[in-house]
This record gives structure tokens, sequence and C-alpha cells, in this order.
């Protein structure tokens, strides 16, 4: 673990400090901040850092992109920064969250912790069914008996693991959360539901109507709510809004046991009584139309969830898709949602094959070869933001690979039985336990094997090196360079001349400082928008050659909180040169009393021979304003 200190030590100065985390949980590949204050966030430092993928920030969450080895950097990050998974009473971060992106948080949080030992319990019931259908197991061995229960001992008692996550996004008790789980789960209880069709809908699917019992004489409407997800959510919600108001009306002296008390005999009743029969049949209903809308066409779904998925991996938006295939599969027994998806992954790792097969530039080989393995076991984030994404035609195509592989499987109706492994690891996923039939597999195989080959015939017939330079008798020289155009029109100055250390001493990057006369920027290359923060004062764009600019308009001015920067693109945006970005009042800034001195660097300098400066004095849009020096 101790070869991940300094990287963690700088992953901690970068985010702003450990005064400025709220909170640190960590996926398959991310660490996952929530700051207080994401503008103190280092972001170009971070992107540049070498153990560090890229830096993404949605949902509410600041997220550093790490790679496989995510597990051990967050154990070192959480040491030193002897952050807790939960910190009751601290300030959350200032920044305005939509519903949606609200939403996309709180269930990231909640199931993102539990998603390592989802899969390798999904996996233990997937060889188990593999095991079942080939003859090498029967259903009465103990060996199955003893590896039915390790894989279905996670998913049975969800509700018990969800409470304890939960309760930690709700900022409150852990073990409040994990009692109302246990409740819903308890022995007795389960026994006393005997669960019949109500009505159905949507091709068979069944609404439950369970039969009744009496609390204090007030009639309970009994459900199963073994593996279930939404009731104990919910009731972990208001147990936690509850626990709060007997906190601030109990005396201190008895609070240690009388507020779980007065808490528990409270929340899980009501549970029984309301909580969990309106959000199970919530449930049920939403499984109901996802299927529904499935039903509508399974092909078109397969291509818009198949094509998409690598899209909303980036931003973090399947976080609003896995909710679904879990409710599918806890109240139908099989989701055929999240499978569409399925080929996505095997699709981006064939061109990454593929371009590892045409490629002359060894330093891409050398790039390849991890985010291939990586990907053959479903993590793809090396590959898209190491290799694909910035060279965006190779990632349309694996989003085209994905889109056919979920068209075929939509169209042969596969199905997930399990949330299992990802990857090479996913094809038992589609092992029917209850007849042990494999057709799922098969289906399966063929489209990945289809997605596979479209994905790296199209990859290897259009990917081309980047040309390089040549000298008049066509030898490649020994230095190139990309040049970079002025984002600001005014008066140019030297680095060390702006009045702040960061910028003046280099340590963000090297280049010049502006000081504008017109309140317009424009980009500066052909490129993308890789950063563009919420309040309009800075953004940074790469160019197509990689350069990594950041535009920082004025000294301090994050404080105005967005006030006189109208950002005219978005984060994420594909821009040429000279195109608009952002227009700002330039006479409002100055009159708050802001400098307005505007530095523009190269962050990524390390990539570079030398960074070259203008000797103008004065600048106009788009005239060439740095040049950065590469070797061939």
């Amino acid at each position: 673990m101790r070869k991940y200190e300094d990287l963690a030590k700088a992953i901690i100065s970068n985010v702003g400090g450990k005064e400025n985390v709220n909170s640190l949980t960590h996926c398959i590949t991310r660490l996952r901040f929530k700051l207080k204050d994401e503008n103190k966030a280092n972001t170009e430092a971070l992107k540049n850092m070498e153990g560090v993928v890229t830096v993404m920030r949605s949902g509410g969450q600041y997220q550093v992109v790490i790679g496989n080895h995510v597990p051990q950097v967050f154990e070192v990050v959480m040491e030193l920064g002897n952050f807790k998974s939960d910190q009751p009473g601290q300030e959350e971060s200032g920044e305005k969250q939509s519903l949606f992106n609200k939403f996309i948080d709180i269930i990231s949080g909640i199931f993102a912790p539990t998603l390592g030992v989802l899969a390798a319990t999904g996996m233990l019931k997937g060889f188990n069914a593999l095991f079942l259908a080939l003859g090498w197991l029967t259903q009465e061995s103990g060996t199955y008996q003893i590896l039915n229960a390790i894989g279905d001992g996670l998913f049975y008692f969800f509700p018990i693991f969800l409470g304890y996550n939960a309760s930690k996004k709700f900022k409150t008790s852990q073990f409040l959360g994990m009692c109302i789980g246990a409740a819903l789960v308890y022995p007795n209880i389960v026994g006393l539901t005997q669960a019949e069709p109500l009505y159905t809908l949507f091709q068979g699917t069944v609404i439950e109507s369970p039969v009744a019992i009496t609390f204090l004489g007030i009639p309970v409407i009994m459900m199963n709510y073994t593996s279930s997800v939404i009731p104990v959510i919910v009731a972990t919600y208001f147990g936690g809004k509850i626990e709060k108001l007997f906190k601030k009306i109990i005396p201190d002296v008895v609070k240690a046991f009388l507020v779980p008390l007065f808490t528990l005999v409270t929340i899980v009743p009501l549970t029984f009584l309301v909580i969990g029969p309106i959000t199970t049949w919530a449930s049920q209903l939403l499984g109901a139309a996802t299927l529904g809308l499935y039903n509508v066409s399974p092909i078109i779904a397969g291509i818009a969830i198949g094509g998409l998925w690598q899209v909303l991996v980036i931003f973090g938006l399947h976080w609003g898709i896995i909710p679904i295939g879990i409710l599918n599969l806890t109240t139908l027994g099989a989701d055929p949602i999240l499978a569409l998806s399925f080929a996505a992954s095997f699709a981006q790792t064939a061109v990454i094959m593929a371009m590892f097969l045409k490629t002359k530039d060894k330093k891409l080989k050398v790039l390849t070869i991890p985010s291939i393995i990586s990907g053959f076991f479903g993590v793809t984030e090396p590959a898209i933001y190491g290799v694909t994404l910035p060279r965006v035609k190779m990632f349309v195509i694996s989003c085209i690979g994905g889109a056919v592989g979920g068209a075929i499987i939509g169209a042969t109706a596969v199905k997930g039985y399990i949330m299992g492994g990802l990857g090479v690891f996913g094809f038992f996923n589609f092992i029917n336990p209850q007849n042990g039939s494999t057709s799922g597999v098969i289906s399966s195989i063929i489209a990945v094997a289809i997605a596979m080959v479209v994905s790296f015939v199209l990859a290897f017939i259009m990917y081309k090196d980047e040309e390089k330079e040549t000298d008049k008798k066509g030898n490649e020289p020994l230095l190139s360079k990309e040049a970079i155009g002025s984002p600001i029109t005014g008066e140019v100055i030297k680095l060390t001349e702006v009045k702040d250390d960061a910028f003046a001493q280099g340590a963000l990057g090297k280049g010049v400082a502006i000081i504008p006369t017109e309140g317009k920027v424009v980009s500066p290359v052909d490129g993308v928008v890789t950063t563009f923060f919420p309040t309009g004062h800075a953004l940074g764009v790469t160019s197509n050659g990689g350069a990594e600019i950041l535009i920082h308009i004025g000294m301090d001015t994050v404080q105005l909180e967005g006030k006189y920067f109208k950002p005219m693109v978005k984060q994420g945006a594909e821009v040429k040169k000279g195109q608009p970005l952002l227009e700002f009042d330039l006479d409002a800034i100055k009159a708050e009393g802001f400098d307005i001195v505007t530095p523009v660097i190269i962050t990524n300098v390390d990539n570079y021979l030398d960074i070259v400066e203008t000797n103008s004095k004065d600048i106009a849009f788009g005239e060439e304003l740095i040049n950065v020096i590469i070797r061939s």
C-alpha cells in the first residue's frame, strides 16, 4: 500500500485539502469525492498527475478516475486524510444540484459500495448454475447448497446492506438503517407472507396481493421484502428524520438508548403499515413499465442502451439505469435492461485491439495493452479516457459496436438472472437458474462476437496515426510544434507579473497573461472543452494535438460566483479555433474591484520539450500566442 502514499497525498492536496472533503467513496475505477467547494480543487493538476486517468464532475460528485487499483488508492487516501465513510454534521457543498443530480448522487452513494461484493456473489451463483446445467452438481448436494448460500446470502439480506449504506448517505445512525432492513427480512415475518396475484400487466408481470395481519388492531399488509431495494431506502430516509426529531426533545442523559428505541418503534411499524406496501407496489409498477417500453421494440432499446452506455458511464449517469435492473431482478426474477449494455465493453476493447495492431506509435502501443486486459474484465475507463475519447472517431466506433451488440441481445430476448461479474465473467449472468438453460449465454456470445468484429474492422480501416511534419527531403524533423492561438484580445504580459504565486511561479503550467480589452473568450485551438468551472471564470480546452490549455479570467473572480460570466458552450463540447466560448462583463468585474489579468497557460508541460510564448505586446483573437515544441 505504501507505493500509493505519494499519489494519495497529491490527490488530497489537489482536491483542496482534508478540510475541503465532505465524504469519499469509490466504485470500480473512481474515487468519488463530495467536496465543500469544487472550485478549490486543482482539476488540471490532478488530470496531469501520474496514476490519475482523468477527472470527472457529475451528479454532484468530484470523480478522480484511477483505474483498476482504485481500492488500494482509496484505502491510503482514507487513512492519510482520516476520512470517514459517514461524516454527520459536515456542511454540504454550496453548489446547488438539480433533482436529477441529487438522484444520481443518492443512488451511486447507496449502491456503489456494494458493487464489488454483489458482482462476486453473483459470479458464484453463475458458476453454480453452470455446474448444475453441466450435471456436475445437483441441487441436493452439499457443495451446491453451500455455494448457493454464499451467492444468495447478500441478495436475500440485501435490505440490511442497503440500510447501512442509506443511513450513511442520509447521515443518520448506521445501525438504524440495518435494524430496519433486518426487521424487513426477519424469518418469522417472511414466513407470514403468502403473496398471490392481484392483477397482471405487461405480458404476465405479477403485482402481489399479500395477506394481512394487524398491529395494535391496525391491518398490516404483509409483503416479502427479501432482496428488495426501495422500501428500506425510503424507510431509512424517514427514519433519519424521526431520529433527529427525538434527539431534539429527549434529554441528553437518556438519549443513548431512548432515541433509538422511540425511533425504531415508530419507523418499523410505519414501514410495514405504509412505506413498505406503497414502495413495493411502486417498484413492481416501475419494473413492469420498463419492461413494457422494452417490449415495444427490444431492438431499438438495445441500440439506444448499447450505443449510449459508454457515454452514460463517462458522466456517471448509468447509475440511473442500474437500480431499474436490480428492481427487475427482485420483482420479476430476471432483467433484460442491463443485458442490453453487455456488449459495449467488448466493443470498446475491440477498438483498442485494432489500434494496437495498426499504430506505429510506441507510446500508444504501451498504453493499449493494459486497456485491452482490463477491458476484457469489463473495466473500460482506462480505454475510454486514455485512448479512444481523445480520438473521438474511435470512441464513436466503439459506441456503434455497442449498439449492434445491444440490438442483437434485444432481438434474441437475452435476460440477466443475477447481478454478477463484468466482462468475460458476465456471460454467467444469463444462465437461467430455474431450468439451467444456457440459450442466453449463447445469444450473448454471438452478440459480443459480432459487436467486436464490427468495432475491430471499422477501427482497423479508419484508424491512422497522426501525421508528422517532414522537411523538404521527406525526412521527419527532430522537432515539431503546435501553435496555440490567442483566446483573448488585449495586452500581453509575462506570467511572472501576475499577482498570484501559483501562476507567477509556474506551479500550474507555463504560458503568458493577457490584460483583456474585450469581454470575450474564443477557442485557441480545434479541440474539446474538458473543463468549465460552474462559476464561468475559468475553463480548460484540450487541443486535438493533446495540448491542455487553461484560461483563467481575472484573479479571485471565483468569488463572483458566476456573476458577469456567460458561458457559450458546455463542458465536453467539441470546438473549432475561434469559436466563442465565453462572454464576460469586463467593466462590471473591474468595478467590483477584481484584477482582470487573464493567464493563458499550458498545464501538461511535461509532455513537451519547451513552451515558446509570443514576443508581441498586443494580440488579437486567434493570433499565434504560444507554440508547444514536440519531439517527433
